[in-house]
């Protein structure tokens, strides 16, 4: 087996970057049976506190939400969950990513959860699957957060995603992915290897290679997304108390589009968070965290 670097433990890096909380706790590892599929996802906290679902990015997974979750988990009910054909969740048998399919599959999640009133945090993928499952599902919500995606993304940014994507996928050792992730991120070694750990696998023919369906990093083999008119009908339709926040540097979500979706959401707040470009939550979790618990603490009546 390749050797692999153990890297700086969850609560290691949460102080490094910065990040309050108040218990070294852990998620619980757990599986849903819905629309067919089974999907992992990591609970955190008491049950009996108010409920968040959290969703990733493409290319992510529930461990994407590590920081804040800690931070969070000693006063909210946490699921993280991981999509379809990401993590540990089942891969689409059909190859079915589309809009459509992860709509579905958050109605069946939610409802084999018995959610009802809950707070929906969403990055990127996850931050448009929150916005449009909102606007599907009036006086259901909370609050929602949705973190660097709007209706109208920037191309500069999608281009660079997708050449990372497109760079060869199966790799001879663990060190060879944590140097591309750290070369692509620019975080400190101890920090990339302590996440990446979550994000891809070793195969039985000892190769490495990530942890999602490589139809989503497959040029043309994905269902076309929705038109920003349509995106931009969803938006209108929101009408929970919501925040939408942006990294700094971020080359995808442009501070245009946030400026107006607090313009088109009712009860809106935005925020552009430093030092972060578009994976806000984990390039700086802790000035993420005190915007998001200013949503919280009004719509929960609890201190930030």
């Amino acid at each position: 087996m390749a050797s692999q670097s153990v890297g700086l433990s969850l609560y290691e890096a949460a102080r490094a970057m910065g990040v309050s909380f108040s218990q070294e706790s852990l998620p619980i590892d757990k599986t849903v049976h819905a629309n067919g599929l089974d999907f992992h996802y990591l609970e955190w906290g008491d049950p009996g506190k108010p409920d968040i679902l959290m969703l990733h990015g493409v290319s992510q997974q529930g461990h994407s939400w590590d920081f804040v979750s800690l931070a969070l988990s000693d006063r909210y009910h946490i699921m993280a969950l991981d999509q379809r054909g990401h993590g540990d969740s089942d891969w689409a048998p059909d190859g079915d990513y589309s809009i459509e399919a992860q709509q579905t599959d958050i109605d069946a999640v939610v409802d084999a959860l018995k959610l009802d009133r809950f707070t929906l945090m969403g990055h990127s993928m996850g931050g448009r699957n929150s916005y449009v499952w909102a606007s599907r599902h009036p006086n259901v919500l909370d609050a929602l957060v949705i973190v660097d995606t709007g209706p109208q993304g920037q191309r500069a940014g999608r281009d660079r995603i997708q050449r990372f994507q497109q760079l060869p996928d199966e790799l001879d050792s663990f060190e060879e992915f944590a140097d591309r992730v750290q070369e692509y991120t620019g975080r400190q070694r101890d920090q990339v290897v302590g996440a990446l750990k979550h994000s891809i696998r070793e195969r039985p023919d000892g190769k490495w290679s990530w942890k999602y369906d490589k139809v989503l990093r497959t040029p043309g083999a994905r269902a076309p997304g929705w038109e920003s008119g349509r995106l931009w009908e969803c938006v209108q339709k929101i009408d929970c108390p919501t925040l939408v926040v942006r990294g700094e540097r971020s080359d995808i979500f442009a501070e245009e589009t946030m400026n107006r979706m607090r313009d088109e959401i009712p009860d809106c707040a935005i925020a552009t968070i430093p030092r972060a470009g578009h994976l806000v939550q984990g390039d700086n979790p802790a000035d993420f965290l005190v915007e998001a618990e200013k949503l919280l603490a009004r719509v929960y009546n609890s201190g930030a």
